[in-house]
């Protein structure tokens, strides 16, 4: 092991790589003496890290070296052989750490591994209980562990920073964790080492981006809070303990009030302070390593925790005197800040609230003091390990103690009389030393109160010199509140959106942005930790036991910050250094006080700083200088004797050096070391990270960085001098007109939007320059995010050319001249180009100026690309990247040109008339100014002025204008005519004309001009379209203007050669709109149309079919009134089949009419259901009216048919109540009798004459009264009269409407006249258009459509084969209505329903029911017959054998082996199964006296045993099963058993009355009969043969065990529909023997 430790690296090699090329050198020399060392190394170094004596080195491949004086091993290595850390081997490293006497590394796992001093906990490790395990010599592991989740979960760290005594590291989801020892970890504990890191909860659920660690103090790099989540807070009214008080209302409102960045939210407490310092036990000091071997006590920065005293006894000056901030009241005084008048008190010291008069008296003296012992105890009892409002008042074993306590003492403790909580610990551990301190006693008090007197009269303490330095911080309020401890701490709001970069490639600030590669420059810089120094930036000298913003970097754009051993730098994206803290050396950089607030750093003229680091008393810092290369800057310490490096690293608080420089200085070696890419600092060190510039890659990103570095300086300059001051001064007084100013506005938004892209674009290439050799060189922002830059660019350029052209530059530069005065001078710095004479700015140049930046990105972008071949990735995309950023300048440059002659137009043609045409966006493009171009036909004094801007063509006649949008209008050449004319034709939407140009280039420059305009403003390239190829079809917005249906209508749709086509909008003034399909014009096609009824104050809505601009096809209406009718429209009219609902219920007359309507009047068959009167009418109309043959049934079961004139009962008719009761005679008005009749009665007497008077009221009679013979001849003429049926419309005739529809839809004029051809395409062209405009399908309609998009074969003879095709092809066709075969079979349900529910459930309309299927099916047939035309006439065969035996099922003759096919077994099963319920309900309403007798045998006969049951049928014995099986059991039949014989029988014939055709119910009578003979097979030989005797009474005994409800209606369903086919074969005989048992039965005698 020592072998491996002392041998050097064995890595080196004599080649070393052009990348990652490390240089290191001890500062405190003069620049010209210094030497950096060249560091060897086979691999590129990729990090460097650097500790007070020792430093880390992370080659490529994650291997790590370590250097220096390596105390916890022993060993002193020499830079130029590092030793490799072999136990980090197989663990790739992708970070490392280096504090003052201690490692760090973090693997690509995100893995801690620490290792060196470990006297405060440092290394994190478990405590082992011992003083002799100070040191970790090898790396050892570190987890952190997330323990407020459950399961607890191991945080992955992405970075590490190193102190003396305490480590931070930064977890993937941007949290802050801590570990070791002191204020600085900014933990809410009082238990000292902390040795398993925790989570800084103070800056939890905030978005932290990068930290450093100096040696007792930290920073924090935080992104600020989005603005609305701190600009409506209130601060709260009560004050917490141990925390800053928040200003009251009256506070904030004093011009004297003080900023809250001076107050310390969790400070030290002057009684920690004075308790540490008065108590008689002194710790013995702490054993520490130091170089050389030897041990020393107290050595530098051994304390950890509150601000410390120097070695030698003496304290600083801010240590002589309280803080800043501190308040000394009594109960009773006033506000400090009001004097007695109640006026505001002059506050000499920001921040600190001390009455000149307090504490003069013992008496007051004396209260402090009671208060300062009297809680002695409860301090020591009150806190606690998870104590929020405890803090640490000692840190490790030589702890020093500050001697400047906190201001919460006193303003929260004395003024608000809270109980004071300890800072000390009971429990045991290195914390346990000061559980038993003394009380303060008066005298010490009084020392201290005395030097706080002296202090405020004399201004001397250097805490409080910076306090009344606000700086930028008092009209910037800052924009994130210090959070609270552990219950107060805001928590994580929402998922990180920012992550560091990928492991390995860990930038030093800022990480990426997960989906945004730029980062943000919203930051804001935390500082906690000791103060003694200024360190903080806070304003004084007090330690900050917590996270705490500084206020005046909140808006500075920090993208790095740096910390020393005691001082700190920050960086910003503006190339600007802010430092703060220690000065002796002059390691700020200047000499600006106070320097306890960060100052500016001052660079040299031309000098841009982009990378920052700090050592013990210098800094050094990466800038870009004149040329591209790099150059290191340096400022601090110049010249040190050894002996003075010595007693230097005793100490904690640095002294004044001899020779220091006053300003960064120039290092003259950076030339000669390549491109620096990285500086470090550490102890008395500095290092660099150098590339070689290999084929000019590394140039051309230094190139490229730098000058987007120096063109963000120029914006924010730009800004700061001009812009913010001119949108000052016009947001005040509004000078610049009202176009103008807005546009003003809306360029000053464009222009920071600009620099805000800039500005994190150049930080981000910083960050790429950090870490090039990981970096892929198509990762670039400008190639990954090339669409959010060229539209930046581009609005940018929009909003000067719009500003330009309105004339707003001149108003602009008088304003300027007016506000900026003595500033000219300084502004015209930034005018790069085209000076005037005279100095002044050229504000329009200066502005464009921005543009030339794109010429650069495509410049270099080109120069990175010939570094790579013409194959690769790299090269194509670079290369990409530059043709589109060298495009869109050439285009942006154009633009700029465009703007400037637009500008020279309006002002050579300025008037009132052109005045309306001057907009900001509009250019002009040609003007005819010169006659080039007139009107065809002109007059010849007349004067034609036409001007071509990029939106309208504008047509000047003296003061008039016609203005022409290009999006509607077309151009097209005339062709050469015999008059020799050079003609254009220009198409608009209500007008077309003719231009004629002077020459053939005219008419060609004019041509050309318009098509690119118009190519432009449509959206294309408008690169030199080609005249005459301009789209003809394009979607546009146009408002009619002139005569026509279209008059003050607002259009959005598409057009096709200037008139309204496709899909588009049309809006009216009145309110009326249309959407929908347009053609030449007119509407055509589906569309939506509303209309607004005034008088109902309701509109009128139409969706359905158009044509020619007229409503034609099947739509819906909606009327104001109520009214709805669905159905066939033609020319605006309803013709055809329709169905018109009359309102709802509440109405006074609600009906329905569904039929047939003739020029929207209701002419031939149709159903009327007056719901009011409970009548429904099923009959002809003519003109509205009822007229012809009809029937009328009502609510009472009333019964009518005869006919109808005038739309009243009129001529012979039937009359039947429901106790069939029946008249026939004339009649001549509704349900009113008048003439000869025949009234016949229930019980068959009849009533023959002249009858007179309403049926409802009474009849007059004068006839006969017949009473007929009881064996006499039976009357037929008088049955013939009283006939159902005889005034009934034909059932063919009916709805025949409804089958013209389907015909017009298939595209025939008429049944079976139309070409075959044709109807199927327009089957296509539905089931398409269906698919592509209902995105609302189910899944299952949607793949029913696409089925039924390939048309089948149709032309072909019908066999077997295709037979089943085209059964299935109907299925599916009928299963959607967007077919129109699916359309005519939901129709004709809707009918059906419509006719024969509700009122129309009368028995006496079966036959008409029936009938009605019946002349369905014969239709429906002839339709698919012309689809299908090889299928045969109904009730033909296909001669073809069958394919199987199923075909029997479907109607065939098995004996002959031949398919039979009618419209009943092909169609009944498509249309039966949704007709079956008003039609089967009729049917038992006919049945219903048979059905009641019928089963009352039922539930008689069923009562006997089965073995009695078969008995008294008179089945033989040998038939009689002997043995049933339940459940697999066999078990013998008794007597007394019951529902046990037959059962497989019994339950299949119940399955008749879940089937619908009759087709379906003869299959389950058939495999009734195969169950019953399988059943008595066993009992009988096998040569068994039934004969009618035997089956008929078994059959019965299977009929009565089914019990079948409503076998009556079942029987006449299947008798009505079945089959003709059929009716004399098997199934026949089967369906005869089912109808003689359910007659047997209702004859069977059950006594």
């Amino acid at each position: 092991m020592e072998n491996r430790e002392e041998s050097p690296a064995d890595e080196r090699a004599p080649t070393p790589p052009e990348r990652g090329l490390l240089h290191i050198w001890k500062s405190g020399g003069p620049s010209e003496q210094l030497c950096p060392e060249r560091v060897l190394l086979s691999k590129c170094v990729l990090q460097v890290a650097l500790g007070e004596h020792h430093g880390l080195l992370l080659s490529q491949g994650g291997q790590v070296y370590s250097f220096g004086e390596l105390l916890w091993r022993g060993l002193s290595v020499p830079v130029s052989a590092p030793v490799l850390e072999e136990s980090l081997l197989g663990r790739t490293v992708v970070r490392v750490a280096a504090g003052g006497f201690h490692c760090g590394a973090v693997s690509e796992q995100g893995n801690v591994y620490m290792w060196g001093e470990n006297t405060a906990g440092q290394c994190g490790l478990t405590e082992r209980g011992t003083t002799a395990n100070i040191t970790v010599s090898e790396p050892c592991p570190v987890t952190v562990v997330d323990n407020e989740v459950v399961p607890p979960v191991v945080v992955r760290v992405v970075d590490l920073a190193c102190g003396r005594e305490h480590s931070l590291a930064l977890s993937a989801q941007n949290e802050l964790w801590a570990w070791g020892s002191g204020c600085q970890l900014g933990l809410v504990t009082n238990t000292f080492p902390v040795w398993r890191p925790q989570k800084v909860e103070h800056l939890a659920g905030r978005h932290v981006i990068q930290v450093a660690c100096g040696a007792y103090h930290s920073l924090a790099l935080v992104r600020s809070l989005p603005q609305q989540n701190y600009t409506t807070q209130k601060p709260p009214e009560k004050k917490e303990q141990g925390q800053s008080p928040r200003y009251s209302s009256t506070e904030r409102e004093e011009p004297l009030a003080v900023d809250d960045a001076h107050y310390c939210p969790l400070g030290v407490e002057l009684t920690e302070v004075m308790t540490a310092e008065m108590s008689p036990r002194r710790r013995r000091p702490r054993q520490r390593l130091r170089p050389g071997g030897r041990s020393a006590g107290s050595s530098p920065g051994s304390g950890a925790g509150l601000c410390p005293y120097s070695e030698d006894g003496k304290s600083n000056t801010i240590q002589e005197n309280l803080p800043a901030g501190t308040k000394l009241e009594s109960e009773g005084h006033a506000d400090p800040l009001t004097q007695t008048d109640g006026s505001p008190k002059s506050q000499p010291l920001s921040g600190w609230t001390a009455n000149k008069n307090s504490f003069n008296d013992e008496l007051e003296l004396q209260n402090l003091l009671q208060k300062l012992s009297g809680h002695s105890l409860e301090m020591r009892h009150a806190s606690g390990p998870g104590d929020t409002d405890s803090l640490s008042s000692q840190t490790s074993d030589d702890s020093y103690v500050s001697s400047t306590p906190s201001t919460d003492i006193f303003t929260s403790s004395y003024k608000d009389d809270m109980p004071i909580k300890s800072q000390t610990n009971n429990s045991g551990g290195v914390a346990g030393i000061y559980s038993s301190s003394s009380p303060v006693c008066s005298e010490e008090v009084r020392i201290y109160l005395e030097k706080e007197r002296q202090a405020l009269q004399g201004q001397k303490s250097s805490s409080l010199t910076d306090i009344n330095q606000k700086g930028k911080t008092g009209p910037n309020r800052r924009r994130s509140l210090p959070g609270t401890p552990t219950h107060g701490s805001p928590r994580r709001r929402r998922p990180c959106a920012c992550g560091p970069s990928s492991a390995g490639r860990t930038q030093t600030a800022a990480p990426e942005e997960a989906g945004d590669i730029l980062p943000s420059l919203e930051t804001e810089v935390w500082s906690w930790g000791r103060g003694s120094e200024g360190q903080l930036g806070h304003g004084d000298q007090l330690a900050r036991l917590q996270p705490l913003c500084i206020n005046s970097l909140t808006s500075e754009e920090v993208i790095k910050v740096a910390a020393g051993s005691h001082h700190s730098l920050a960086l910003t994206a503006q190339c600007q250094v802010y430092s703060w803290g220690s000065n002796m050396c002059g390691q700020l950089g200047h000499i600006n006080s106070p320097v306890t607030v960060p100052q500016q750093t001052k660079l040299s003229d031309g000098l841009r700083a982009w990378d920052v680091s700090a050592g013990q008393s210098h800094s050094l810092l990466l800038a870009d200088g004149d040329c591209v290369q790099p150059v290191l800057l340096y400022c601090g310490q110049q010249q040190e004797t050894s002996s003075y490096q010595s007693q230097r690293s005793c100490q904690r608080s640095p002294n004044r050096a001899e020779s220091y420089t006053v300003r960064p200085t120039l290092l003259p070696f950076c030339v000669e070391m390549g491109y620096v890419s990285r500086v470090c600092s550490g102890g008395q060190s500095c290092a660099v990270l150098a590339d070689h510039n290999v084929m000019g890659f590394i140039s051309a990103i230094h190139e490229l960085a730098s000058r987007e570095r120096q063109f963000y300086c120029w914006l924010s300059s730009v800004r700061k001098l001009l812009m913010t001051p001119l949108f000052n001064r016009e947001s005040a007084s509004p000078s610049l007109g009202e176009p103008c100013t807005h546009l003003f506005f809306s360029l000053c938004e464009r222009l920071v939007r600009l620099s805000v892209l800039i500005g994190r674009h150049s930080t981000s290439l910083s960050y790429f320059l950090h870490d090039v050799q990981g970096r892929d060189v198509t990762s670039l922002p400008l190639l990954t995010h090339t669409e959010h830059f060229l539209d930046i660019y581009k609005e940018y350029c929009s909003s000067v050319g719009d500003f330009q052209v309105m004339g707003g530059f001149q108003s602009l530069h008088k304003l300027s001249l007016e506000c900026l005065g003595s500033q000219q001078t300084i502004l015209a710095q930034l005018c790069v180009s085209n000076k005037s004479a005279r100095d002044d700015v050229d504000l329009v140049s200066l502005l464009y100026w921005p543009l030339q930046q794109l010429h650069q990105y495509g410049r270099v972008l080109l120069k990175l690309a010939a570094c790579y071949d013409v194959l690769t990735t790299e090269y194509q995309s670079l290369h990409q990247g530059s043709c589109q950023y060298e495009s869109l300048s050439l285009s942006l440059l154009r633009r700029k040109k465009e703007a400037e002659t637009t500008f020279l137009f309006w002002k050579t043609h300025s008037g009132k008339n052109t005045e309306v045409l001057r907009l900001p966006q509009r250019r002009v493009v040609c003007e005819s100014s010169n006659r080039s171009l007139t009107l065809q036909n002109a007059g010849r004094f007349s004067n034609h002025w036409f001007i071509l801007f990029n939106d309208v063509l504008v047509h000047t006649q003296f003061s008039t204008h016609h203005v022409y949008p290009l999006t509607c209008l077309w151009v097209k050449p005339v062709t050469e005519n015999s008059g020799g004319l050079y003609a254009i034709k220009i198409t608009c939407p209500e007008e077309s004309f003719t231009l004629v140009a002077s020459t053939p280039q005219e008419k060609n420059k004019w041509l050309r001009s318009i098509n690119q305009e118009i190519d432009q403003v449509l959206g294309g390239g408008g690169q030199g379209s080609s005249p005459g190829l301009t789209a003809m079809s394009r979607t546009a917005s146009y408002k009619f203007t002139g005569e026509g249906r279209f008059k003050d209508a607002r259009y959005t749709g598409g057009w096709l050669a200037g008139r309204v086509h496709g899909r588009g909008n049309m809006e009216w003034p009145d309110g009326r709109t249309y959407s929908g399909n347009f053609k030449n014009g007119l509407e055509d096609g589906y569309g939506e149309c509303k209309m607004p009824n005034k008088l109902l104050d309701k509109p009128d809505t139409y969706q359905g079919h158009w044509r020619e601009g007229k409503i034609h096809g099947f739509g819906k209406y909606k009327y104001a009134n109520g009214e709805v009718y669905e159905g066939c429209f033609y020319d605006d009219q309803r013709h055809g089949y329709g169905m018109l609902s009359s309102g709802k219920l509440a109405r006074t007359s609600s009906s329905v009419f569904i039929g047939q309507w003739v020029h929207d009047r209701k002419t031939g068959y149709g159903v009327y259901d007056d719901i009011t009167r409970g009548e429904k009418y099923m009959g002809l109309w003519v003109d509205d009216q009822r007229h012809g043959n009809a029937v009328v049934v009502t609510q009472h079961c009333v019964y009518y048919e005869g006919t109808f004139r005038e739309n009243k009962m009129s001529g012979t008719g039937l009359l039947v109540s429901e106790d069939n009761t029946a008249f026939h005679g004339e009649f001549s008005d509704d349900w009113i009798v008048s003439g000869k009749g025949v009234l016949s009665l229930a019980n068959g007497d009849s009533l023959e004459g002249l009858f007179n008077g309403e049926w409802t009221t009474g009849l007059k009679v004068v006839g006969t009264y017949y009473k007929p013979a009881v064996e006499g001849p039976e009357d037929k003429d008088r049955n013939n009269l009283l006939r159902l049926g005889q005034y009934v419309v034909p059932a063919g005739q009916r709805w025949t409407c409804v089958f013209d529809e389907c015909w017009s839809r298939l595209g025939c004029d008429s049944a079976v006249r139309g070409e075959r051809t044709t109807a199927w395409e327009n089957i296509a062209v539905t089931i398409t258009s269906a698919r592509r405009h209902c995105p609302n399908l189910s899944r299952s309609q949607t793949k029913i459509l696409e089925g039924l998009e390939f048309i089948p074969q149709h032309g072909e003879p019908v066999t077997t084969a295709n037979y089943d095709n085209i059964r299935r092809y109907l299925t599916k066709a009928c299963e959607t209505p967007h077919h129109p075969l699916g359309w005519l079979v939901e129709t004709l349900v809707t009918v059906y329903r419509m006719t024969y529910v509700g009122v129309g459930s009368n028995r006496r309309l079966l036959r008409q029911a029936v009938q009605e299927v019946q002349a369905y099916l014969t239709h429906f047939y002839s339709i698919v017959r012309f689809l299908f035309p090889g299928l045969p006439d109904d009730g033909g065969i296909i001669p073809d054998p069958p394919v199987s035996s199923s075909k029997s099922r479907h109607n065939s003759d098995t004996s002959d082996c031949v398919v039979v096919v009618s419209c009943s077994s092909l169609l009944l099963p498509l249309l039966l199964p949704r007709l079956y319920p008003p039609l089967f309900t009729l049917y038992c309403l006919q049945e219903e006296p048979e059905e009641a007798q019928y089963w009352d045998r039922i539930l008689r006969l069923n009562k006997q045993p089965d073995q009695s049951l078969l008995s008294f049928l008179g089945v033989q014995e040998k038939f009689w099963p002997v043995w049933m099986s339940i459940l697999g059991e066999k078990k013998q039949i008794v007597s007394s058993s019951k529902d046990a014989c037959f059962v497989s029988a019994v339950e299949t014939l119940q399955q008749i009355s879940t089937t619908f055709t009759p087709s379906d119910k003869l299959l389950v009578i058939q495999k009734t009969f195969e169950e019953l003979t399988q059943e008595i097979k066993p009992l009988l030989d096998g040569n068994f043969l039934w004969c009618m005797d035997d089956l008929l009474p078994l059959f019965l005994y299977v009929v009565l065990r089914a019990r079948i409800r409503n076998l009556g209606a079942e029987v006449s369903l299947i008798e009505d529909l079945m089959d003709p086919n059929v009716q004399h074969g098997e199934m026949g005989l089967m369906f005869t023997t089912l109808k003689a048992c359910y007659i047997q039965i209702q004859r069977e005698s059950t006594t």
